[in-house]
């Protein structure tokens, strides 16, 4: 049973936390790792992109942890588990896993090719690798028996359809991550395991740079708060989420996207 709370001194704190991240190069991965990095925790980066990965750890290490990178394709279940085994000869136990790593694509389904490619990519990206990635270290958080924390970056898109680009694979995938993310909790719930789900809204990062200025502002004008979010505000929503102050939720879906979807 996890244990509640007893004062503040500790409760936002990731001290001595071994985290891994997917995709925590870039982004709104790197967003959350840096904010874990800086809430204590020790970060294992999971992606595919070496130089971008040098570069993250780079800018980690003046928090003062441990921080490295894995190279890892969540697609491929061989190489996950490949990951997940070096990571944990490097850090010893999985704390947090953070299941970041996503694609995304716009495009209408009647005009994708006839092998319907970019509808499988990302699925098996955004949905199956977040499954691979449970699976991998969900079975090590439970042989372990410390019990752990597992967020899911899904999105807004997840509850909404977006009128400024078609993108229906990206948020089928975000739907079912939020549904596997409830599935999961209850699955794991015995073994002290928390999962969680982040769905951002749109955030600068380097994605949101090609927004064409017309739908930049279309898109300003609809959200209640009136700008888009920042990969560090991702962070500390999943330091809190990931922190013993939130013992006790699970199974949860934590909009945060400026009130877009309110009133889009």
């Amino acid at each position: 049973m996890i244990q509640p709370i007893k004062d503040m001194s500790a409760a936002f704190s990731l001290a001595g936390k071994n985290a891994v991240i997917t995709g925590g190069n870039r982004g709104l991965g790197f967003g959350i790792a840096s904010a874990m990095a800086q809430s204590g925790a020790n970060i294992a980066i999971l992606c595919r992109d070496g130089k971008k990965a040098a570069e993250a750890l780079a800018e980690l290490a003046q928090y003062g942890g441990k921080y490295e990178s894995f190279s890892c394709d969540v697609t491929d279940m061989s190489s996950v588990r490949r990951a997940v085994e070096e990571v944990c000869e490097s850090f010893g136990n999985i704390d947090i896993l953070v299941n970041n790593a996503g694609v995304s694509c716009v495009s209408e389904l009647l005009d994708m090719d006839e092998q319907l490619s970019d509808w499988y990519h990302v699925l098996n990206t955004d949905l199956n690798g977040t499954v691979h990635m449970t699976y991998e270290v969900g079975k090590r958080m439970r042989d372990a028996g410390k019990g752990g924390c597992i967020l899911n970056i899904t999105s807004n898109a997840a509850f909404i359809v977006n009128k400024t680009q078609p993108m229906s694979p990206y948020s089928a995938s975000k739907a079912a991550a939020n549904h596997f993310t409830k599935c999961m909790a209850v699955e794991l719930g015995k073994y002290d395991i928390r999962c969680n789900a982040i769905a951002p809204g749109f955030t600068n990062t380097e994605l949101s740079r090609h927004i064409p200025p017309d739908q930049f502002d279309y898109i300003n004008h609809q959200m209640p708060l009136g700008r888009f979010g920042e990969p560090i505000e991702i962070g500390a929503l999943a330091v809190f989420l990931a922190s013993p102050a939130a013992a006790q939720i699970t199974g949860a879906v934590h909009v945060i996207d400026g009130g877009y979807i309110l009133s889009c």
